[in-house]
């Protein structure tokens, strides 16, 4: 294996899956940091991000560019979080059907003593979903630990009428956001 080119602050499957399929060498190291849940989704994106970057990064910085990553669907200007069960799952699942929403990425590079962030934004939109794709998809507990209460890259397809923009943000990790402050990361 290659020697790692940065330090992922994350535990998140779907980011390792990303830079993985991107043939990038990494570490993890999850951060444990305590996130912001509430106030203008930018924000909380960005600041989530830094939180997890810097955790990881030390004081000092790190031997590797340290990433942090965090994503959140917003409806309206509110973040709606990851439900905290099937009832809550399938509430927040009610509220975005046959709406469009944001899928907000903050992405926080730390190197040496030198941050970089960026935000990165995706517009989806939810068919109208009768309660019996709900209750579906609800019940594959594919739901859990997810951010508006869907994996677009699983089952939760069949909620999605389409999107604007970056696929992979929604997903978890924007490729185009990550590249723009680390060019060199795929040479």
């Amino acid at each position: 294996m290659s020697r790692p080119r940065l330090i992922l602050a994350s535990g998140s499957p779907q980011r390792r899956a990303i830079l993985e399929q991107l043939g990038v060498p990494f570490q993890v190291a999850v951060s444990g940091v305590s996130e912001l849940d509430a106030g203008p989704p930018e924000e909380v994106v960005l600041e989530n991000a830094y939180r997890k970057a810097r955790a990881v990064a030390g004081p000092g910085g790190a031997e590797l560019p340290v990433l942090g990553v965090d994503t959140e669907v917003a409806l309206g200007g509110t973040v709606l979080g990851q439900p905290a069960g099937a009832a809550g799952a399938r509430e927040m699942l009610g509220r975005l059907s046959g709406r469009a929403h944001r899928v907000l990425s903050g992405v926080c590079v730390i190197e040496g003593e030198r941050v970089r962030t960026a935000a990165a934004a995706t517009t989806v939109r939810f068919r109208s979903c009768p309660p019996e794709l709900l209750d579906w998809y609800v019940a594959t507990g594919e739901w859990a630990g997810r951010a508006g209460g869907y994996a677009i890259q699983c089952r939760g397809v069949a909620l999605i009428e389409g999107i604007e923009g970056d696929y992979s943000n929604v997903v978890g990790l924007p490729v185009p956001t990550l590249l723009d402050l680390l060019g060199d990361l795929l040479q």
